[in-house]
């Protein structure tokens, strides 16, 4: 057998209580990590066999092992040295043999109690109780090792012991499970798998944890379930409320004084109770009745147990500075102190605390402030004007089951008690409730009452979500963030029952007759919309309506104008009059007027319409005199801001704002010179209330009813945050609740409209880029990655966009892209353009008509170019840039299907942006989206010129996506999201200018295995 070197071997404790152990051999030279496994753990089990066991990599030269508190204790305890070689141990690790020989053999036999020292640190620790001889050994050890102090050693072994405890799953489970059952053992109430290193003493506030004068350590022992107490009953207190009369219909409290009993409860019974008259807790006497076991731990468990309480709740001590004595009566304010407060300290200290049976359902209880309408309010025909009418009211003070009139209530808290006892009950009166109460007070008497408005909101959002204060000037959305917690509660009498129940159920409204000299039959649904814009106009509510594209929103708004005209409604709702000779304001996009115009000569030949449109349109004063005896006034968006001076000049009958969604920027001139505008009544007609963003509904919101959900900066701070990034359901809700008496939409498809349209079926034609346009999609994707990451904010975001553009026409044709001018060769340049040419010829040859769409007014010169050259019929082509004649004579063209065969046109080419929205087009049963918007509404609505009222055929919806590019990724994306429009969340195409520059080239990249040939 080979000897080895003789190894000297040293430890040193780490702060985090590891030991690192060095061994030099010869020539003093230190050892590495893997040598002194070979060297010292060969044999050590714990340790498998030094396989656990590393260096530090901050030690770059990696010499010596750490160990662990239990595996140090384990090594230096048992025979697991060197067989091969001398170790010589140093003085200090020496000592530390032979303690940790005391030390296994203490926790193998259970030497060891926790400690209470500890705990009051909020520190898991243990205590040693060693046998006599073994204590005397070991005091000896700490004698002898003057560089070893017993805090040290305390330490290593507490560490040790902790380590043991979360060593395997048993002991953690076991352990988990001891706190769990004794509650005081452990404060900290971690889970089962979290390590407890530490306690901590979590139920006390900071002041308590310093201090545990009240608790020593045999009793925690006890109350840990550690030690045996074999006391039979244990002390309690009771605390009774004043003596009643009960001949009385209320009981009244025949004194006002509380009273608190001392008990003695059975511990194995807790239903047997000994209670402790006055006198016998004066002179220390016993109660007559106590069983005689009870005894002989009678006096110095009850002397101990009070001097405890008077400790954990000094007010109870009956005379500051005389000796334990517990006082036998409190005051309400005491009383209240003791159940609020004092019964958690004593329930935490191990004392019950028996209350009146009333006090949890008391706890419970939170007063409301309540506003009760005075019975007239809502009953007069000119009783509502608006949501800024002030409503009358009585304040009223709801607690449980009782009222408390303004007076009661402010009578009651003058006396400034927490507890008071009034008809027959106990009540709770918080100081902070009071103070929120007298603040809504006096913003309502600021403001001289508590508008429609606040009463509406408070209503629609119910009391769940209503807990802000009225009254503050603004809506009540403007005020959430500083709510406080009170509740506010609107008592409705019968009059506003009923109109806040047709508010929210638009089937209670009573439904009109339609107009005598409309000339045409409404359909149920439309009637019901009639009816709607009618009772919103009696209450000076403004209406949007928003129903889907192609059910009718323009005869129903041109039903509304008749019946106001022609003063139907019945005297007692003459409020929807209209003043004699005051016009109504129709202002709509410019591509729609001639349908406009179309429709009401058809459907309306009795109302005198007025066009403010062209460059002979009326100016100055001359204004006034062109509008006069007209029923209707119509414009455009676009003069709306260019006129602001004329069209402001009047306070209009209604306002009424077709495809409404073109306000949607709250903040352009346009957006900004229509609010200015004034009306009796506001209509908005739109079938996208949303596109993009939660911000384009309060922009009409606020046009229709100013005010109502606030101003822009806090509804964007109350909701569209976290509506849009963090698609909060419970804020949705209460937006969705807000706007539904003012918004009604109904879906084509919706078994209630009884439509009977044809089906629509949309699919996508995929095709892939030729070679010419792969290569030039590749040099677009790296010119935007060689310049991405050297720019920043708005250029980044510009340079971004400009890129969405060019890949776009890329993938339309390459023509688009690179501006050639004069003759252009469609053969075997654009996929998407001669997939478009097969397709038309399919539909064409089977007698069909289609719509095309492009957001590229050059793309539909190339388009109706392309298509008259391949398929030698005339093609029309509808952009912003077509005057409202010409419009209007290819509209009539497209849709008159008497014409003879060589005047008829099937196929039509629109903008996105001038033939989107507001046109009939259903001489068409096809459409065709050659490049895509990336936004379903704005799709929907352009389908809708189509699939509408007056369709017989089924429709066709082709969605070209060419494979491998953008389009396909974000086609992905859109069949995964759904629309902000149908639960008011969304995001619009600037979501990727935010997007980093690798998320940049996974979107953009191209695909090679998709290129054509």
């Amino acid at each position: 057998m080979i000897k080895l070197d003789t190894l000297t071997l040293s430890a040193e404790r780490q702060v985090n209580g590891d030991f690192h152990f060095k061994g030099m051999g010869k020539e003093h030279s230190l050892l590495t990590s893997n040598e002194l496994r070979i060297r010292l753990f060969a044999w050590h089990r714990h340790s498998f066999y030094g396989a656990i066991l590393g260096g530090k990599a901050e030690y770059e030269d990696n010499f010596g092992l750490y160990l662990s508190p239990y595996t140090a204790l384990d090594y230096l305890a048992s025979d697991s040295a060197s067989l091969h070689g001398r170790i010589e141990w140093d003085p200090k690790l020496q000592v530390l043999k032979h303690a940790a020989v005391i030390f296994m053999e203490a926790l193998s036999e259970g030497w060891f109690i926790p400690s209470f020292e500890e705990w009051k640190q909020g520190r898991t620790g243990w205590k040693l109780l060693l046998p006599k001889e073994k204590e005397s050994n070991y005091e000896k050890l700490l004698n002898d090792a003057e560089q070893l102090e017993i805090t040290y050693m305390s330490a290593w072994f507490q560490s040790a012991a902790n380590e043991l405890l979360q060593g395997t799953t048993n002991t953690m489970e076991a352990w988990a499970e001891l706190c769990m059952e004794q509650q005081a053992l452990d404060h900290s109430e971690l889970p089962a798998n979290v390590g407890r290193e530490a306690f901590t003493v979590s139920n006390f506030n900071q002041e308590e944890s310093l201090s545990f004068d009240w608790l020593d350590e045999e009793e925690w022992l006890v109350s840990i379930g550690w030690k045996q107490d074999d006391v039979p009953f244990k002390v309690c207190i009771q605390l009774a409320e004043p003596n009643m009369d009960m001949e009385w219909e209320s009981p009244k409290k025949v004194d006002e004084e509380w009273h608190l009993k001392v008990l003695l409860q059975a511990k194995n019974d807790s239903n047997l109770l000994y209670e402790v008259q006055e006198t016998f807790l004066n002179n220390g006497s016993m109660p007559n009745d106590l069983p005689d076991h009870w005894r002989s731990f009678y006096e110095a468990r009850l002397s101990k147990d009070i001097g405890k309480l008077l400790r954990i709740v000094p007010m109870l001590r009956l005379i500051e500075g005389e000796p334990d004595q517990i006082a036998t009566t409190l005051s309400d304010d005491q009383a209240w102190t003791v159940m609020e407060e004092s019964s958690l300290q004593l329930l935490k200290a191990g004392y019950s605390l028996l209350l009146p049976s009333w006090w949890e359902e008391l706890r419970m209880l939170r007063p409301r402030l309540k506003a009760q309408l005075k019975t007239s309010v809502g009953s007069g025909r000119e009783s509502l004007l608006g949501l800024g009418q002030l409503m009358q009211f009585d304040w009223k003070i709801a607690i449980g089951g009782m009222d408390l009139s303004e007076e009661e209530f402010m009578k009651l808290a003058s006396e400034k008690k927490r507890m008071m006892y009034i008809r027959g009950r106990w009540i709770q009166l918080d100081p902070a409730f009071l103070e929120q109460v007298r603040q809504a007070m006096k913003k309502v008497d600021q403001k001289r009452g508590m508008s429609f408005r606040d009463v509406l909101q408070l209503q629609l959002l119910g009391m769940e979500d209503s807990e802000r204060p009225v009254g503050s000037g603004e809506s009540l959305s403007e005020d959430a963030s500083s709510s406080g917690g009170l509740q506010i509660q609107i008592e409705l009498n019968k009059h506003m029952l009923k109109l806040m129940n047709q508010l929210q159920q638009t089937k209670q409204i009573p439904q009109v007759q339609p107009p005598a000299s409309l000339q045409a039959d409404l359909r149920s649904y439309q009637l019901d919309g009639l009816s709607w814009l009618l009772f919103l106009r009696k209450c000076g509510l403004g209406a949007c309506l928003a129903d889907d594209m192609g059910l009718g929103k323009t005869i129903q708004f041109i039903s509304y104008l008749l019946q106001v005209r022609e003063g139907s409604l019945s005297s007692s709702e003459n409020k929807g009059s209209v003043e004699k000779g005051v016009p109504a304001l129709l202002i709509c996009p410019t591509s729609v007027l001639g349908n406009w115009q179309k429709e009401l000569q058809r459907f309306a030949p009795t109302l005198q319409i007025h066009l403010h449109y062209g460059s002979q349109r009326a100016k100055g004063d001359a204004f006034m005199d062109s509008i006069h005896g007209a029923d209707l006034v119509m414009s455009t968006y676009s003069l709306a801001q260019m006129d602001e001076e004329e069209l402001s000049g009047v306070k209009w009958d209604c306002i009424c704002l077709d495809e409404a969604q073109n306000i949607k920027n709250a903040y352009t001139k346009q957006s900004t010179s229509i609010r200015k505008l004034e009306a009796n009544h506001r209509i908005a007609l739109t079938g996208t209330p949303i596109e993009n963003r939660l911000t384009e509904l309060w922009s009409i919101f606020d046009y229709i009813n100013p005010g109502y959900l606030g101003s822009l900066k806090s509804f964007t701070h109350n909701y569209v945050n976290a509506v849009e990034r963090d698609s909060d359901l419970q804020l949705t809700g209460q937006v969705q609740k807000l706007i539904r008496p003012f918004l009604l939409r109904r879906v084509k498809k919706d078994p209630a409209i009884q439509l009977d349209l044809p089906d629509k079926n949309e699919m996508k034609a995929y095709v892939s880029l030729t070679v010419e346009q792969g290569a030039l999609y590749e040099n677009v994707v790296q010119s935007l990655m060689d310049k991405i990451d050297t720019l920043t904010g708005i250029e980044k975001k510009g340079l971004i966009l400009a890129t969405l553009t060019k890949l776009k026409q890329v993938c339309d044709h390459p023509a688009l892209l690179l501006k050639e001018n004069g003759q252009v060769t469609w053969e075997d340049r654009s996929a998407k353009m001669m997939r478009l040419l097969e397709m038309i010829d399919e539909l064409r040859d089977e007698g069909d008509n289609c719509l095309i769409f492009t957001q590229y007014i050059d793309m539909g010169h190339m388009l109706q170019a392309a298509i008259e050259q391949v398929r030698g019929e005339p093609v029309q082509f509808l952009h912003g840039g077509v005057p409202k004649a010409k419009r209007d004579e290819m509209i009539e063209r497209f849709q008159d299907l008497t014409l003879p065969k060589e005047q008829q046109c099937g196929i039509f080419i629109l903008s996105l942006k001038a033939g989107g929205t507001g046109l009939n087009l259903t001489a068409a049963n096809h459409v065709f989206h050659f490049d895509r918007w990336w936004n379903p509404a704005v799709e929907n609505q352009a389908t809708d010129r189509a699939f509408r009222i007056g369709q017989t055929k089924d429709v066709q919806v082709h969605k070209f996506v060419t494979l491998g590019t953008l389009e396909e990724r974000i086609d992905e994306m859109l069949e995964r999201k759904q629309g902000l429009s149908q639960q008011i969340i969304g995001t619009g195409e600037n979501w990727v200018t935010e997007m980093s520059t690798d998320e940049l080239r996974e979107l953009f990249s191209l695909r090679q295995d998709t290129l054509g040939k």
